[in-house]
This record gives structure tokens, C-alpha cells and sequence, in this order.
């Protein structure tokens, strides 16, 4: 796996939230460093689905804001070193047909075809989908397994 410190990082939704929101389960040291290291960069990416995952978790109550969830996300995509990726035509083909056996969540399918094509290694603590990169499908690592 390339070294994900020098290279370019896709976070998962729920790691995006977390970073913008403090989470204490992100608060790994190692983890630290390397948004550190991200953010000195510009290396961080998110992608557009998961400003719709956010707005959807939002409407369902699943996640609160002290302030509307076009402002939370606004000021989230402010985080120095954050970077909107946005859903290509290539994206949204190759989320249709990613090679071996991917479960069918359309957003999770999104972010991963988002990482494939930017070439990023993909932020996630999301089980199935370390899986599959342990399948060696994309380069993955989870918040507390950085170096």
C-alpha cells in the first residue's frame, strides 16, 4: 500500500463527519498526525455523495447540527486541506462495475469508484469495505491502523 501520508486520502462519510466534528473514536495520535500531514497538503478529499449520505442522515435524525445541515456542510468543506470530489460520468460508470464482489449500497459504491479513479487511498472504519480492499481492489486504511 502506498504510503497514504504523501498521497491523496478520499474520507469516508462517516470519517468527514467525524474530522469535522471532533469524534473522540478519531482521536487516535497516529490518526492526528496524518490529518496534520493531510491538511498541510490539501490532500483530503470527500466526495459529493457524502454531502447527500450527511443530508439524508440529517433528515432521518440520525445525526443532529447546532445549525442548519447546508451550514454544517459549508463550513465542513471549509476544513483547511478539504477538497470537494466531484461525481464524474467515469464515477458513476465505474460504480456499476467494480471489479469483484461489492455489496450494492449505491453510496458506498460511489466512494469507492470515487477513490479508484482519483487514485486515493480511502479513509474508512466501514468493515465491508476493507474487505473488499483487503481483496486488493483499492488501498484503504482505517483511522486506528495509521502510522
Amino acid at each position: 500500500m502506498p504510503d497514504a501520508d504523501q498521497a491523496l486520502v478520499l474520507l469516508d462519510t462517516h470519517i468527514w463527519v467525524g474530522v469535522a466534528t471532533g469524534d473522540q473514536r478519531l482521536q487516535v495520535p497516529s490518526f492526528l498526525r496524518s490529518v496534520s500531514r493531510w491538511t498541510s497538503t490539501s490532500s483530503m478529499r470527500v466526495s459529493v455523495i457524502s454531502v447527500w449520505e450527511v443530508a439524508m442522515l440529517e433528515t432521518k435524525r440520525r445525526i443532529t447540527f447546532s445549525v442548519s445541515c447546508l451550514e454544517w456542510v459549508q463550513r465542513a468543506l471549509r476544513i483547511p486541506g478539504m477538497v470537494l470530489a466531484s461525481l464524474t460520468p467515469e464515477i458513476a460508470v465505474e460504480s456499476s462495475r467494480l471489479p469483484g464482489n461489492f455489496h450494492g449500497d449505491p453510496a458506498d459504491r460511489i466512494i469507492v469508484a470515487t477513490a479508484r479513479s482519483l487514485g486515493a487511498t480511502l479513509v474508512t472504519q466501514d468493515e465491508r469495505i476493507l474487505a473488499y480492499c483487503r481483496a486488493h481492489h483499492l488501498n484503504a486504511i482505517a483511522p486506528s491502523r495509521t502510522h
